[in-house]
């Protein structure tokens, strides 16, 4: 019988006791993970430019090299860590690649890195796979469509929870960890943005013909 692999917590205490076999194991496996916050939120612009794999090996080791300070301290759970790394350098890659776009220093390290329009897309597929669609009645595609939509007007923390939630696949004790605030409020905030989409379909059902 193969032998469990150990928690993240486990590898954390092993690698802070100086085991360097924990440390490479801590720094892999989360490398699906990554990828997939990288085909969240990789513009298109840059997907020709920009190899998902190579990002997740730079932030790898730019974790490395961080990751005796972190041990030290733990601020925050370890793949919420890892996850800003591999944000700060898709941002530095925004920034250096795409000129044309309109949004600041500022803005930017505030909504880590801009969702594309395919992003809205799955998340809003992804809402009416797991029955948390704010309506019924509507063909699918329109309704994927118009969630999408819906989706882009939300407030930006609203959005990014729920990208967070569904897209990313983050638990609720990491969503609290990135945002800053307690489990329980990471889950209101969740039923109150499901509302807030409710509450903008209602209009637009109201404007729709017969």
């Amino acid at each position: 019988m193969a032998e469990a692999e150990p928690d993240t917590d486990a590898l954390l205490d092993r690698a802070a006791a100086g085991d360097g076999e924990a440390r490479n194991r801590l720094l892999a496996r989360h490398r699906r993970r990554l990828r997939r916050l990288i085909a969240v939120r990789l513009d298109r612009r840059l997907a020709a430019r920009v190899d998902p794999s190579d990002v997740v090996q730079e932030s790898l080791a730019e974790a490395d090299r961080r990751l005796d300070a972190y041990l030290a301290e733990r601020p925050v759970p370890f793949y919420p860590w890892l996850r800003r790394l591999v944000l700060e350098r898709l941002i530095d890659l925004h920034r250096r690649h795409i000129r044309s776009q309109k949004r600041s220093v500022r803005r930017e390290a505030a909504l880590d890195v801009p969702l594309s329009d395919e992003s809205l897309r799955d998340l809003a597929e992804h809402l009416l796979d797991t029955g948390s669609s704010p309506s019924a009645g509507l063909q699918r595609d329109e309704e994927r469509a118009r969630l999408a939509d819906l989706l882009g007007r939300l407030p930006d923390g609203d959005r990014e929870l729920l990208v967070m939630r569904h897209l990313e696949h983050l638990s609720v004790r990491d969503i609290a960890a990135v945002l800053g605030i307690s489990e329980g409020a990471v889950k209101v905030r969740q039923v109150r943005a499901l509302a807030r989409l409710r509450g903008l379909l209602g209009p637009l059902n109201e404007e729709s013909p017969p």
